[in-house]
């Protein structure tokens, strides 16, 4: 495998220890948030899940792939994230989790994946998911191969972009009956809120401390 360009080799080491968690992302996170509150715990058993953080260089920048679902009938239609899934009985692990479903949504080989390490694990309660987030590299840019069934467009990011002050917003919604506070990140005219947002808040701190 080619060598990973020096800023993610650095993040392995990093990830090794421990991590901000809920206090980086409280950052981003809904007010009030369904299932955040003290001892709350769910009705049933949540399912499990992996998504890949993928890092890799285009244009001399680093980038994550993020991905838009498409609109259907479900929670989280229509919503970007990243790629990723619920946890299959085939799956060895979450992380294999992470790389079958990046491989079957946007076509990334998950042998060309270097695993860098995990930030912590999300509750998602309106799905009723737990998710773990696995932190990859790449020595170079994926050649994509989306599935139009699962993913409507493939957003390409600069990480820079997400510490862009110009590209954070907040604004009062209407969530489930109830008005929310909701922190977000406006990238390439999409809007990034939610669990997403949350972990790219915790990936952003722990960057954020690196020399």
């Amino acid at each position: 495998m080619s060598r990973l360009p020096p800023a993610i080799e650095a993040l392995a080491s990093r990830l090794a220890q421990p991590l901000p968690g809920h206090a980086a992302h409280r950052q981003m996170s809904p007010v009030p948030r369904a299932g955040s509150e003290p001892g709350y715990v769910p009705p049933i058993p949540p399912r499990r899940g992996g998504v890949l953080v993928l890092f890799y260089p285009c244009h001399d920048a680093l980038h994550l792939p993020l991905i838009l679902r498409p609109t259907y009938n479900g929670i989280h239609s229509g919503q970007v994230a990243f790629p990723g899934g619920g946890q299959e009985d085939e799956d060895a692990d979450i992380t294999a989790t992470a790389l079958r479903e990046a491989y079957e949504e946007v076509g990334v080989p998950p042998a060309e994946v270097r695993i860098l390490g995990h930030l912590s694990k999300l509750y998602i309660a309106p799905s009723n998911f737990e998710v773990y987030p696995t932190v990859g590299g790449m020595a170079q840019r994926p050649n994509f191969r989306i599935d139009p069934y699962e993913v409507a467009c493939l957003l390409e990011v600069p990480l820079a972009d997400f510490s862009d002050p110009a590209n954070r917003c907040e604004e009062m919604w209407n969530l489930r009956g109830r008005q929310v506070r909701v922190p977000f990140f406006k990238i390439q005219g999409q809007t990034v809120w939610g669990a997403t947002a949350m972990m790219l808040s915790e990936l952003l701190a722990v960057m954020e401390e690196r020399p």
